[in-house]
């Protein structure tokens, strides 16, 4: 069987970056990306946006939809304090196969919790079975029609309190609008947009900051 594009960002990954150096592991998923094949991580230039956001909020209790290969989990948890809390929920088995290993070599395992399976199963779950009281920090990067539903989710669930930041990643290209109109309209959050571009492209895209007010 062929190695998938994932696999192939994994082997580029392992002969090039240098071991337990999260910012290395980061680097050389850029350089792929830019100058190998195209893959739909956060990447650099949003990358930044997302950083400066994080260094702003600092969390300690953070939750990521969507690891795909591992790339912003582990760009989120080399700015972690110590003793932060990071959740990242994926459901494709082969994106976690290799995430667990791009962690690992980039040395950040202890720091993140990778939970498998849908969005929709795994925030109900948080409170009970994580003993998560609420969220600081919330990475939306998974599948843009779950965007809403899932912030809905998060606050039926009683998970964001009064400054709970969320980012949200592709609010342009692919697109959530949706999202962005219900964040922006519903009275619950003050937002942010950050405009850049699509991951390795010079095609627009944004970030979205909503701040919930509790």
């Amino acid at each position: 069987m062929s190695e998938t594009l994932e696999q192939r960002i994994l082997e580029f990954v392992l002969q090039n970056a240098v071991r337990g150096s999260p910012q290395s592991v980061v680097d050389m998923i850029d350089k792929y990306c830019s100058t190998k094949e195209w893959a739909m991580n956060v990447g650099d230039e949003k990358g930044l946006i997302m950083d400066f956001v994080l260094k702003e909020t600092d969390p300690s209790v953070l939750l990521e939809m969507g690891t795909y290969c591992g790339y912003s989990a582990v760009r989120i948890a080399r700015l972690l304090k110590p003793g932060a809390r990071f959740f990242t929920v994926e459901m494709d088995p082969a994106h976690i196969a290799v995430a667990k290993q791009i962690f690992e070599y980039a040395g950040v395992q202890d720091k993140v919790q990778l939970l498998e399976g849908t969005t929709g199963e795994i925030i109900p779950q948080l409170k009970n079975k994580y003993k998560v009281d609420t969220l600081d920090f919330v990475f939306l990067d998974h599948w843009k029609e779950e965007y809403t539903p899932d912030t809905k989710l998060l606050e039926s669930c009683g998970l964001l309190r009064k400054g709970s930041v969320l980012l949200a990643d592709n609010v342009i290209e692919p697109g959530a609008p949706d999202f962005l109109e219900y964040v922006r309209t519903c009275g619950r959050y003050d937002c942010t947009n950050y405009l850049s571009h699509l991951e390795y492209t010079d095609r627009e895209d944004a970030l979205e900051k909503a701040v919930f007010k509790g």
